[in-house]
């Protein structure tokens, strides 16, 4: 049953399960990956995941970086992904710019994020997976109906974490 052209994706939190969180990650020369998540990223890739990133980045919103902050590392951060053997597209990468106080429908715990990527992708979102560092991921992923859900330990890697 279902539908096999359905896409399961593996729904990633940026700073903290991508790239050490060192506190409003903006520019390129701080951004450092967590260490054996490019590996497990290209793993989950080959049984037929497609990565997606969901990152709240109410630094934006709070006037610490620019949305061209964002995208400049964005890009360093995608670049390097295609360097180990990932494939991903701008297209993959959500984020919600606002600040916590705004209400948007966006920013996690809110489901925004997923259900955009879903509706883009034609995500089935049953069969997908999200990693999260956070309360609030974990939270936003199950509000959007997303099926298996990890809370990893912030910039501790995913370790022996199985698909």
């Amino acid at each position: 049953m279902g539908d096999r052209a359905a896409v399961k994706a593996l729904f990633l939190d940026r700073d903290g399960v991508i790239n050490v969180d060192h506190g409003y990650v903006s520019r390129v020369e701080d951004f450092e990956f967590v260490p054996g998540i490019l590996d497990f990223i290209k793993t989950a890739q080959k049984k037929g995941y497609l990565p997606i990133v969901v990152t709240n980045q109410s630094g934006i919103g709070r006037g610490y970086y620019s949305c061209e902050d964002f995208e400049k590392l964005t890009d360093h951060m995608l670049e390097k992904m295609r360097e180990a053997g990932i494939e991903i597209e701008r297209s993959q990468v959500f984020f919600c710019p606002h600040d916590p106080d705004e209400g948007c429908a966006c920013r996690k715990p809110m489901p925004g994020m997923f259900l955009e990527a879903a509706e883009k992708f034609g995500i089935d979102m049953k069969n997908s997976i999200m990693i999260g560092d956070k309360p609030s991921d974990i939270e936003a992923a199950k509000r959007a109906g997303v099926g298996r859900t990890f809370l990893v330990e912030k910039n501790q890697g995913v370790g022996e974490l199985k698909l």
